[in-house]
C-alpha cells in the first residue's frame, strides 16, 4: 500500500520567535516541534508518550571561509507535509516485509543577509525521528566546505549510556556502561589500544549511541544514508547534557566538501519504553533508498567456514616466507622462496576445509593469506602492497576453484589493503573479474592500519566514497561485499543488498587478542546492529587460545551455548562457523546447531532485551515452519523466562535445547552445556539458567 498525501502549512509569528511548528508520528506517541529561535536559528525538540526525550535543540552548518555560515538569520518561507505508508521487501534480512510509514515535515529556509535556502526534512515514524539537511540547487551556495556540522541533541538528564570513545580510524573497543557525566573521567581507559585510531575528545563517543533515562525511556542515537559525506560522531557538552554532531575531517581538517544540489545523511532518534523495540526498529533501513540493483538473484545469505581463526590466533601465518624483510610485487620471486611452514593458505589445508565445508552443508570456504604481499603488509605506509589476482607457489587458484566446484562448495575472496585505497581502486576492477573468472562470488574486503592517501581517516569523507565506490562497482559485477575495518554501516544494504555484511566494531577476533567482555555480545545488538549486519564470526569452541598458540595466552570469554546463541542474536545473513574443524568435530552435538540455523528470516520477534545484560530473539527461517531462539548473557548469571506464543496455533513441536550446565561459566567451565529434546507447543513456556557469559540456543522443529 501507498499513500501520498501533500499539504501546506500555516505559519504564524509573535514578535521575533516563530510558533512551532509541530509534526506527530502515524499512532501519536511521537511529537515533534520545529522553531526558530529569536535569532532565526532552527532548533527542534522531541517527545514520546508526552516525556520529553530532547530538548529544544539547535541545527544548522558551519562553513568554512564563510562568515555567515549556515546557523542563522533564517526565515521561514515554506512548510510542506507529507504522509507516507508502504509495505517493501527486503532482498534478504530479518523479517520478509518492512513498512515504511511516517509522517514528514520539509522546512524550507531562507538567510536574509545572504540569500541563501536551506531545507531540513523531518521524518516522524512509530519508533522514531529521522531529520537531514538538503542543500536545495540555487545561485548563491553552490561549492562550500563543511567546517562542523552544528546538530544538537539535548538530553533531559544524565542518563546511562553504553559507548565507546570517539575516533577517526576504529570503532573496535570495548563498551562501557556509565553516566553521561562520566565519560570524560573514564575516556581514557575506554581507549585502549589499536593498531589505527585517532581520539579527539575526552567526552567524544561513537554512533550508534545506546542511552536509557532515569524513568526507563531507551534513546539510541544514530545516522542512516550515508552517501558523499563524512561520518557522525558526537561531542558531548557533560555540563549541559548536550551532545553536538563531530564530522570526521579529511587530511586537511575539512569535515565536507559539498557541491549543491545535495543532502547530508539522516540524523536518526529511536526511542522506546521497551528495549525490545530498539532491537525491532528498521527506522534506519526505512531512510534509505529503496534497493538500486534490478537482478538481486545474486545477492544470497551464506554460511562459511573459514582458514582464518588459526591465522588470528597464530597457529599460522598469512605470510609464505620468513627469508624476506620487504617484498617488491612484481620483482621478488617466491618461487625461490623458502617457505615458513607456517602459511595456512596451502592447498592441502584448503582442501581439507573444502571437504568439511561439503560434509557438513556450508556454502563457503573462506580463504586469507593466499597472494603475494603479507611479508610486509602492514605498519609501513606502503601504496602497491598487494595486487589482489597473484598467489603464492602453494595455492593454486585454479586447483582450488574446481576442486571446491566438484564438492558443491564455494570459495569467498580476501582483499585486504592495508588501508592502501588508491592501490585497492587502481586494481578493483582486475581484481573483480579475477574473482568472477575463478568461481568467487563474495568477498571479504579490509582496511587494516592507517589510511593512504596519508593523512586521511577510515570515517572521512572521501574514503566513505571509497567504500560506496567499491560497494557499486561491485554490483557491476554480481559481487558480494563484506567490508571489515571500514565506517559503521547505516542501512545502505537496502539500497545496495549486495553488502551482505560489515565488521565495523569489535568482533570475534579480539578475544585472540586479550578478550572482549562477556556482556559484549549484549550491547552490540542495541548499537552496532542498528545499521546493519554484522559479520561477527562466532562459533569458537576451545576457549583456552594456548591450546592453538602456545604463545597465545588469551581466553574466549564466552561459553559454548553463548557461541551457539550468536547465530540468532547477531543477525547476519553471512554467517560463519570460525572455529578450527577439528573443533566441531569435537563437540559433533553443539555444532549440529550451527549446520540446522538458518541464515535468512520470514519473522524476527524479540523475547526480552536488556542493553548489557540480556537478549533473547526468536526467527522463524525464511519459506519453512522452523525457528530458532538464541538468549545471550551478560556478566551475571540470569533465569531466563519466556513463552513459545510466537509458534503456530494448534501445531505440535520439538524443541532441541542448547544450554549452560549448571556450573558452566565463561571463565572457568566455558564447554559445559546440556541438549535435550522436549514437545512444544504455542502455550509451552520455559524457564532457562543462562551462566555468566553464557546463554542457550533452540532449534524447533514442526512434527509432522
Amino acid at each position: 500500500m501507498k499513500n501520498l498525501i501533500l499539504t501546506a502549512c500555516i505559519w504564524f509569528t509573535l514578535g521575533n520567535i516563530a510558533i512551532a511548528q509541530q509534526l506527530k508520528s502515524p499512532e501519536g506517541k511521537f511529537a515533534m516541534e520545529f522553531s526558530l529561535l529569536k535569532d532565526g536559528t532552527p532548533s527542534y525538540t522531541l517527545t514520546y508518550k508526552n516525556k520529553e526525550v530532547v530538548k529544544s535543540s539547535k541545527l544548522g552548518l558551519e562553513l568554512k571561509n564563510d562568515e555567515k555560515s549556515l546557523l542563522n538569520d533564517f526565515t521561514v518561507i515554506d512548510t510542506k507535509t507529507t504522509t507516507f505508508d508502504e509495505i517493501w521487501k527486503p532482498v534478504w534480512g530479518e523479517v520478509a516485509k518492512i513498512r515504511n510509514h511516517y509522517n514528514e515535515l520539509a522546512v524550507t529556509l531562507n538567510q536574509k543577509e545572504t540569500d541563501r535556502q536551506l531545507v531540513i526534512r523531518f521524518r516522524l515514524f512509530d519508533d522514531g525521528l529521522g531529520f537531514r539537511y538538503e542543500f536545495p540547487s540555487q545561485k548563491n551556495l553552490t561549492y562550500f566546505v563543511i567546517k562542523e556540522e552544528r546538530t544538537q541533541f539535548a538530553m533531559t538528564g544524565d542518563h546511562t549510556a553504553f559507548w565507546i570513545p570517539g575516533d577517526y580510524d576504529t570503532q573496535e573497543y570495548d563498551y562501557t556502561k556509565s553516566k553521561l557525566s562520566e565519560i570524560r573521567g573514564l575516556s581514557e581507559a575506554a581507549y585502549t589500544a589499536n593498531v589505527s585510531q585517532k581520539n579527539f575528545s575526552p567526552t567524544g563517543v561513537q554512533t550508534s549511541l545506546m542511552l536509557k533515562t532515569a524513568d526507563g525511556l531507551y534513546i539510541n542515537l544514530h545516522e542512516a544514508a550515508l552517501i558523499n559525506y563524512s561520518c557522525m560522531h558526537l561531542n558531548l557538552d557533560d555540563k549541559n547534557m548536550v551532545f553536538e554532531s563531530w564530522l570526521t575531517p579529511d587530511a586537511k581538517g575539512d569535515k565536507g566538501h559539498i557541491q549543491a544540489p545535495s543532502v547530508s545523511p539522516w540524523r536518526t532518534i529511536i526511542v522506546s519504553d521497551d528495549a525490545k523495540d530498539i532491537l525491532a526498529s528498521k527506522m534506519t533501513l526505512n531512510l534509505n533508498d529503496p534497493c538500486k540493483i534490478e537482478d538481486t538473484s545474486w545477492s544470497k545469505p551464506v554460511k562459511y567456514i573459514g582458514v582464518w581463526w588459526e591465522m588470528i590466533t597464530g597457529k599460522s601465518s598469512w605470510a609464505y616466507t620468513d627469508e624476506y624483510p620487504s617484498v617488491q610485487l612484481g620483482v621478488t620471486d617466491f618461487a625461490k622462496a623458502k617457505p615458513n611452514g607456517k602459511h595456512g593458505a596451502n592447498n592441502a589445508n584448503v582442501k581439507k576445509h573444502i571437504d568439511f565445508a561439503a560434509q557438513n552443508g556450508f556454502d563457503a570456504v573462506l580463504v586469507e593469506g593466499w597472494n603475494e604481499g603479507w611479508e610486509d603488509w602492514f605498519g609501513h605506509s606502503k601504496d602497491y602492497v598487494f595486487d589482489f589476482v597473484t598467489p603464492y607457489p602453494d595455492f593454486d587458484v585454479k586447483g582450488i576453484h574446481a576442486y571446491a566446484k566438484s564438492k558443491g562448495v564455494k570459495m569467498i575472496m580476501h582483499h585486504e589493503t592495508s588501508g592502501s585505497v588508491r592501490n585497492y581502486e587502481r586494481h578493483i576492477d582486475k581484481a573483480y573479474q579475477f574473482m568472477k573468472d575463478n568461481g568467487y562470488d563474495a568477498v571479504k574486503s579490509g582496511y587494516v592500519g592507517d589510511i593512504l592517501p596519508r593523512g586521511e581517516n577510515h570515517y572521512s569523507q572521501w574514503i566513505v566514497n571509497h567504500y560506496q565506490y567499491a560497494l557499486e562497482k561491485a554490483a557491476d559485477y554480481k559481487i558480494m561485499v563484506n567490508a571489515h575495518e571500514s565506517v559503521r554501516p547505516t542501512g545502505i544494504s537496502r539500497t545496495y543488498p549486495n553488502l551482505i555484511s560489515n565488521e565495523a566494531a569489535r568482533g570475534t577476533e579480539y578475544q585472540s587478542f586479550g578478550g572482549s567482555k562477556p556482556n559484549h555480545v549484549t550491547i552490540l545488538p542495541f548499537t552496532r546492529l542498528v545499521g546493519g549486519p554484522m559479520d561477527y564470526t562466532p562459533g569458537i569452541f576451545e576457549m583456552d587460545l594456548s591450546k592453538l598458540n602456545p604463545d597465545n595466552k588469551s581466553h574466549v570469554n564466552s561459553t559454548i551455548a553463548n557461541q551457539l546463541a550468536l547465530y540468532v542474536t547477531m543477525y547476519s545473513p553471512l554467517q560463519m562457523a570460525a572455529d578450527l574443524p577439528e573443533n566441531y568435530t569435537k563437540f559433533a552435538d553443539a555444532f549440529q546447531f550451527i549446520k540446522d540455523v538458518a541464515i535468512d528470516w520470514d519473522q524476527s520477534n524479540y523475547l526480552e532485551a536488556e542493553p548489557g545484560d540480556y537478549v533473547t530473539v526468536a526467527r522463524k527461517a525464511k519459506g519453512n515452519n522452523t525457528w530458532f531462539v538464541g538468549n545471550v548473557n551478560g556478566n551475571n548469571s540470569r533465569t531466563s523466562n519466556i513463552n513459545f506464543d510466537f509458534l503456530e496455533k494448534g501445531k505440535k513441536y520439538t524443541a532441541t535445547i542448547y544450554a549452560d550446565a549448571k556450573d558452566a561459566h565463561y571463565k572457568t567451565n566455558p564447554q559445559a552445556y546440556t541438549i535435550r529434546k522436549v514437545a512444544v507447543t504455542s502455550k509451552s513456556k520455559l524457564s532457562q539458567l543462562s551462566a555468566p557469559g553464557g546463554g542457550y540456543a533452540i532449534s524447533i522443529i514442526e512434527n509432522k
